[in-house]
């Protein structure tokens, strides 16, 4: 029986999540992802067996990476705005490296028609928000729905990522210039919430 080399398994994934994610070409061939990562492309068809294959694999890690990136931040036990700030912190951070992530995430769910049911996500973001509502109910931030919050929350950091080609062109700025304003956006987020 011969072994894996999970090495190249894992450049495989890793080339085609930095394809996907990071570069956006959420429709790479299995040819240019065998291109990207140096291998042959029956290489990839060895480990994954097809593109649809590798395709779903990444997609699942991703969803659960990022899953798990925000439980951490939400379940943690440091105090509301330092959670908030930790959040938009670690949110910003991971989609500037990614900026496709959340997209590609989004149009796979919608493709596949994926909604996560568990019990224990419900609970999760049940807890939020009434962490959200308690922190509205002390005065800390302003009142409404605390889903509308979470929306908002959330809009404020993701939609200049998704629409970033975009803004590029309209503001005149390459990369460097657009990931210094996301940056900046950070703090402005933060103190859009806590005024």
């Amino acid at each position: 029986m011969t072994t894996r080399d999970t090495g190249t398994e894992q450049l495989i994934k890793n080339t085609a999540k930095h394809l996907f994610f990071a570069e956006g070409k959420l429709h790479a061939t299995t040819q240019e992802i065998a291109d990207a990562a140096g291998v042959n492309r029956t290489l990839v068809n060895y480990y994954f067996r097809s593109r649809d294959s590798l395709f779903d694999q990444v997609f699942n890690e991703a969803q659960e990476s990022l899953v798990n990136m925000l439980d951490e931040v939400i379940e943690s036990d440091m105090p509301f705005k330092q959670k908030i700030e930790n959040l938009i912190s670690v949110f910003l951070k991971e989609s500037m490296q990614y900026p496709y992530r959340e997209l590609f995430i989004i149009t796979e769910m919608n493709r596949k028609d994926v909604i996560d049911s568990k019990k224990a996500r419900a609970k999760k973001v049940n807890a939020f928000l009434k962490q959200i509502e308690f922190e509205m109910d002390k005065g800390t931030i302003k009142r409404m729905n605390p889903r509308h919050f979470t929306l908002n929350l959330f809009s404020l950091m993701a939609y200049p990522l998704v629409t970033a080609p975009l803004n590029k062109i309209l503001f005149g700025m390459n990369d460097d210039e657009y990931s210094e304003l996301l940056e900046e956006r950070k703090k402005l987020i933060f103190e859009t919430i806590f005024p």
